[in-house]
């Protein structure tokens, strides 16, 4: 990693993405993810990830996601997943729950703040304090500004940075703006994959079990428990509700 001087070395962008996230979707489980990177160099990062495009012949400006892991691009999607854990640079962290556990009546809370406590989870461990922090969401039909401007309180408040002094800015972005939100989204694909028990059905994708025994293979996790609290590259955590 290389070394700065100056206020950029001390400014953190943390892109996170939602799967599964509404309360009423018929999904189990819900996911949420984080990928953090030193602002100062993301532009190289973008840079990079571009080419590693360009070199699999694909336009620079096309979006990689989840989704669209197929046979013809299971080498570009290694390619990124390699690119990740081999970069000093860049960190992620992703925190599942089981839906099912989240009873309203028994807590007395509404599924919105059940969702704040879970982007809590998430970004209480990756977030770098007494450092400046801009953090910048996937944009979402159902995220409205009130509910951007509410997160952003819960998460300050749970740091203790009432000035809001680290915590800079919560803002959306389209996706296909921000590289690292889709190898976010990748990434974050092929745990939910594989946690709603698709890559065990008969016909799960090949190509798609193929890239989650990659992702396993090179973070050294099984991708269906916690990591430990302090693992910094690349942080699971599986939450449970009492």
């Amino acid at each position: 990693m290389n070394i700065y001087k100056g206020a950029d070395f001390m400014e953190y962008n943390i892109y996170c993405d939602e799967s599964c996230h509404l309360e009423h979707d018929y999904q189990k489980v819900m996911l949420l993810s984080a990928i953090r990177c030193l602002k100062i160099e993301r532009k190289r990062i973008y840079k990079d990830i571009r080419a590693i495009k360009k070199k699999h012949k694909i336009n620079p400006n096309t979006e990689i996601k989840w989704v669209k892991v197929s046979k013809s691009k299971i080498d570009l999607y290694k390619d990124l997943i390699e690119y990740f854990f081999t970069n000093d640079d860049i960190s992620f962290r992703a925190v599942m729950i089981n839906k099912e556990q989240i009873n309203t009546k028994k807590f007395n809370k509404s599924f919105d703040e059940f969702y704040y406590k879970v982007y809590y989870q998430l970004l209480t461990r990756i977030i770098k304090p007494t450092m400046k922090n801009y953090i910048y969401l996937d944009k979402k039909d159902t995220r409205g500004s009130a509910k951007i401007r509410k997160l952003h309180e819960v998460i300050s408040n749970g740091i203790h940075d009432f000035d809001m002094q680290y915590i800079i800015n919560v803002q959306t972005i389209n996706s296909n703006e921000s590289e690292l939100l889709q190898i976010a989204d990748v990434i974050m694909g092929a745990i939910g994959y594989l946690n709603r028990s698709e890559y065990s059905k008969e016909n799960a994708s090949s190509t798609k079990k193929e890239l989650v025994d990659f992702i396993i293979k090179k973070s050294g996790y099984s991708l269906q428990k916690s990591t430990m609290l302090g693992e910094d590259k690349f942080n699971l955590f599986f939450l449970e509700l009492q």
